[in-house]
């Protein structure tokens, strides 16, 4: 990691190529601390930076990675450019900010997005079992097989054993992701309510919003304050599209993919389901 700091009027103060671990980066920015604000582009690396700098009362600004176009965008690219240009950028007013999640509620949201990774695994296996079975011409299942109570026979309406076989395993790998699943969920929901069982308790009462969409607003969402408009909370959730125009005239839509995308998914399942 690339170290950065500058002054006031944009000298630059210290340029140096950083270690891993906190202590490296205290030694170094202790002549600065001063005045002195932290800012890292936002990566995957950003959690302990930013407990760090908390705790020794050191502002933190996280940038937005999707938005940073004046580094991606260089013609020249590579960390000791990066470091300064994240620099000026903040002491001029215009990095593109992102949120900076607060810590004690960090791992149930990560854990609540795993959760996802575990549901679509299940759910891709109960596909293949219903594309075997279309595969080899059979008649249909007929039930829900994502009730463990309407799997019973599945398996042997395949007449080869390697069918079978595959069949079986598909099933028995569903069965471990049911009770994977509940104990996931079980684990979040514990933790849910001493963070804030007053909003999960009147996200549930909307109708549409079960157990596991409350748990997403509540924790993709924290804090509705941050958005100062309706607008911009609209935009966060990628549920519009921002217009392009030049010299008065549109020319098409942009930022898609800018926003967050779980809760994309969320407001889309609970259309579904009011």
């Amino acid at each position: 990691m690339y170290l950065c700091v500058l002054n006031q009027e944009g000298e630059i103060l210290l340029h140096r190529n950083m270690p891993a671990g906190p202590e490296p980066f205290l030694k170094a920015i202790a002549p600065y601390r001063a005045d002195l604000v932290v800012c890292v582009e936002c990566l995957f690396t950003w959690y302990w930076l930013a407990d760090l700098w908390a705790r020794e009362r050191i502002p933190f600004v996280l940038g937005h990675a999707l938005y940073m176009k004046a580094i991606h965008d260089g013609k020249a690219k590579h960390d000791r450019i990066d470091a300064q240009k994240i620099a000026v950028l903040l002491r001029g007013g215009m990095l593109p900010q992102a949120y900076v999640y607060p810590a004690e509620m960090r791992a149930t949201r990560d854990l609540l997005r795993r959760r996802i990774h575990f549901m679509r695994t299940r759910a891709e296996l109960l596909t293949h079992v219903q594309n075997t079975n279309s595969q080899y011409n059979l008649p249909a299942i007929g039930k829900k097989i994502a009730y463990q109570a309407n799997r019973d026979g599945v398996a042997e309406r395949f007449s080869d054993p390697a069918v079978h076989k595959s069949i079986a395993v598909d099933l028995a790998l569903v069965g471990h992701y049911d009770q994977l699943l509940r104990d996931v969920e079980l684990s979040i929901l514990t933790t849910a309510k001493p963070h804030d069982a007053h909003t999960l308790y009147l996200l549930r009462t909307v109708p549409g919003i079960g157990e596991i969409l409350s748990l997403v607003l509540l924790y993709d969402v924290h804090d509705i304050q941050r958005f100062s408009r309706v607008l911009d909370f609209v935009s966060s959730c990628r549920l519009v599209t921002c217009a392009k125009e030049s010299a008065g005239k549109r020319s098409g839509t942009s930022g898609s993919k800018s926003g967050n995308a779980y809760l994309t998914w969320e407001f889309s399942a609970a259309a579904v389901l009011f």
